[in-house]
């Protein structure tokens, strides 16, 4: 059902006429093991972002190698004022580089995901980047970039089996990619589209709040993703089950790529299931009626008088990918005061505590205060 996903990095030159102004950065074995590795320990930067990182902030697990060193820098438990990027300096003034040649203003993914997850981090609370250490905060705070690392193959199927044995996440050639930012992007012309076997089977906003202006662009904007998909991806990608997401600024006459998303559960499916999309009959869709002006499928070919096709029995049905909008009365609609991948700005002790329902949350609250009175009492004793 799933297969093993490929990563943009791997066609860059076949899609650059259609994607915003990036560049791919080869990522070195340091490097990995500095994304892998706990805490946050950043560089020191003569040009750095407005998060303030001047002294040691031991609860955050953040460190800053130009801390100035207090006495308490002296005791056996306090973190090495070191500089990580030592171990790769060549990547580290690459990126810096590289973020100058991009207009000093870029949005950083790996080879699959983007720290999406990590924004509530950032000074700008976006994935906007100006310096290094931006790139490396957003980066070491992702799960989705430690998904990357580290389970970037669950969920999926090998190709073949001799496959199963010779790839794993040390073999895969991890890159950097650093996208310039998109100036006055409008969120609500930002859209998913879902393609199975090669068809493009159902289209949805990206952004989950109604826009009452949406549902009249959707004769101008379906055509556009189609005719794009059929002239750039269609027979081009490798796979023939992906996602891409697409960006159509105004005057809607020019579709952006913005990224493709691998055809497994954790790329989200926003306003479909994946089982909703899995069981998509491509021929139901195709006579699916339009409501409201919120389309769920596509005008039927047989919406044509059939007295006047009657001797043309054989005529292919021409197949329309279903545009799902957030209406007004949906749930959707009404959830942008709640914050997009909360879960994920939690320690995760306490997300694995709420799974146990209240009876995990009170034991964890127990835990917790006694960790808190143990700490006092060694505070007591020091003094």
């Amino acid at each position: 059902m799933f297969t093993y996903p490929l990563s943009l990095p791997l066609k860059p030159l076949r899609y650059r006429p259609i994607t915003p102004k990036a560049r791919l950065i080869p990522l070195t074995a340091p490097f990995l093991a500095y994304l892998r590795s706990d805490g946050i320990i950043l560089p020191p930067d003569d040009d750095n972002s407005d998060i303030d990182f001047s002294s040691t902030d031991t609860d955050s697990g953040i460190f800053s190698s130009i801390s100035t060193p207090t006495a308490s820098d002296t005791d056996s438990d306090s973190e090495p004022d070191t500089d990580p990027s030592t171990l790769w300096p060549e990547l580290h003034q690459k990126i810096k580089s590289t973020i100058t040649e991009l207009g000093g203003n870029v949005v950083p993914k790996l080879n699959w995901s983007a720290p999406k997850d990590a924004t509530w981090i950032n000074a700008t609370n976006s994935m906007e980047c100006r310096t290094a250490n931006d790139v490396y905060l957003l980066l070491k705070s992702s799960d989705f970039i430690t998904h990357d690392l580290e389970q970037v193959f669950d969920d999926c199927t090998p190709i073949s089996p001799s496959s199963l044995n010779s790839t794993n996440e040390d073999t895969i050639p991890y890159h950097l990619i650093l996208r310039k930012t998109i100036p006055a992007l409008v969120p609500s012309l930002e859209f998913r589209c879902f393609v199975r076997s090669r068809t493009l089977v159902c289209i949805c906003q990206r952004d989950l709040n109604h826009y009452d202006f949406l549902p009249g662009l959707i004769p101008t904007l379906r055509p556009l993703i189609q005719k794009f998909f059929e002239e750039h991806l269609e027979k081009t990608f490798e796979d023939e089950n992906f996602v891409f997401d697409v960006y159509i600024p105004p005057p809607h006459q020019r579709v952006w790529l913005i990224d493709i998303n691998p055809w497994a559960p954790r790329t989200d499916p926003l306003l479909f299931s994946w089982m909703e999309i899995l069981e998509m009959d491509d021929s139901a869709l195709a006579s699916a009626p339009i409501t409201d002006g919120i389309t769920n499928g596509g005008p039927s070919h047989h919406d044509i008088d059939e007295d006047e096709n009657s001797d043309d029995e054989e005529e292919e049905e021409i197949f329309t990918p279903e545009f799902r909008l957030v209406n007004r009365d949906d749930p959707e609609a009404y959830a942008f005061n709640t914050p997009r991948y909360s879960a994920h700005k939690m320690p995760k002790d306490v997300v694995d505590a709420s799974g146990g329902g209240e009876g995990g949350l009170r034991e964890f609250m127990g835990r917790w205060r006694e960790v808190v009175r143990e700490q006092e009492r060694e505070d007591g004793g020091d003094e």
